[in-house]
C-alpha cells in the first residue's frame, strides 16, 4: 500500500466481539496501526502513547485503530490493564494484514520468520491512504502523527 491508494475496508470483531468495519468511519480521518503482539513491550509502549495522545486524536476528529493477530480475548486484557481508549481489532486470519501488506518476512537474532511489521496508515476522509508510515517507532509515533495532521 502506499500513498494515494483507496484503503482495503476490512471487517473485524472489536475486544467486545462487536463486528468494525473501516466503512463505518467514513467522512473521517482514521489513524490505522498495525502491531505484533498484545503485550510486548514495544507494543504496549505504542499503544499507551495512543492512549496518552487520545484526547487529541478525539478533539481533531481522528479515529485510533490498532490492529494485530491477537485473539478478542487478548485485545479485552491488554485494553483493560493499560486502560486503553481506542478501538483494537482482532485479525487471526490475516485479513486486514496482509490487504495492507504488513505481513512480511522479519529477522529476529538471524532466525526469519513471517509476521506483523509495526506500521501506521493515515487514511483521509475519503478513505484515501494520505500516508504510510512504516517500521515507526512505538514510543514517537502517536506524537508524530499529531504532528503531520
Amino acid at each position: 500500500m502506499k500513498t494515494g491508494d483507496t484503503a482495503p475496508v476490512f471487517v473485524l470483531p472489536d475486544k467486545d466481539g462487536k463486528m468494525v468495519s473501516l466503512a463505518d468511519f467514513a467522512g473521517r480521518k482514521v489513524v490505522l496501526y498495525f502491531y505484533p503482539k498484545d503485550n510486548t513491550p514495544g507494543c504496549t509502549r505504542q499503544a499507551c502513547a495512543f492512549a496518552e495522545h487520545f484526547k487529541e486524536f478525539s478533539t481533531r476528529d481522528i479515529t485510533v485503530i490498532g490492529i494485530s493477530k491477537d485473539s478478542v480475548e487478548s485485545h479485552r486484557k491488554f485494553a483493560e490493564r493499560y486502560n486503553l481508549p481506542f478501538i483494537l481489532l482482532s485479525d487471526p486470519e490475516l485479513q486486514a494484514i496482509k490487504s495492507y501488506g504488513v505481513w512480511q518476512e522479519k529477522k529476529l537474532y538471524g532466525k526469519v520468520s513471517m509476521g506483523v511489521v509495526r506500521t501506521t496508515f493515515i487514511i483521509d476522509e475519503n478513505g484515501v491512504i494520505a500516508e504510510v508510515m512504516p517500521k515507526v517507532k512505538p514510543d514517537t509515533n502517536a506524537a508524530e502523527i499529531l504532528a503531520k495532521i
